[in-house]
């Protein structure tokens, strides 16, 4: 999961002119937009727990597309890279997971009190 932000000229409906905005987005759909004259926020509803887990599914399922197409590309190179990536693997995951944990923990709905 990845959070992304970029600067967009767009027409603002608070201050009725052109002004540079803040563009959040999380993986390709925006979370946010941010008016940077006079910071009025549009939130945008985006389920980070699904994102999340359809990002895990996408990953395992393609994995054994990803291998065989590099058996077929370069078996010498698979076969040289396997032990270490077999190494690596876990530290790699265990990066992306606490990168994902930060961003659901930041996006996660609040409860309303009851």
């Amino acid at each position: 999961m990845e959070i992304k932000t970029m600067e967009a000229a767009l027409f603002c409906n608070h201050c009725r002119e052109e002004v540079n905005h803040e563009i959040t987005y999380i993986n390709d759909d925006i979370k946010s937009i941010r008016c940077e004259q006079c910071n009025k926020t549009k939130q945008l509803k985006v389920d980070v727990n699904r994102k999340f887990y359809k990002e895990i599914y996408d990953r395992i399922s393609s994995k054994p597309t990803r291998i065989t197409n590099e058996y077929r590309e370069d078996l010498g190179h698979l076969l040289l890279s396997l032990p270490v990536r077999t190494i690596s693997k876990p530290y790699r995951l265990l990066k992306d997971v606490n990168a994902s944990r930060k961003i659901l923990k930041q996006y996660k709905p609040k409860k309303k009190p009851s």
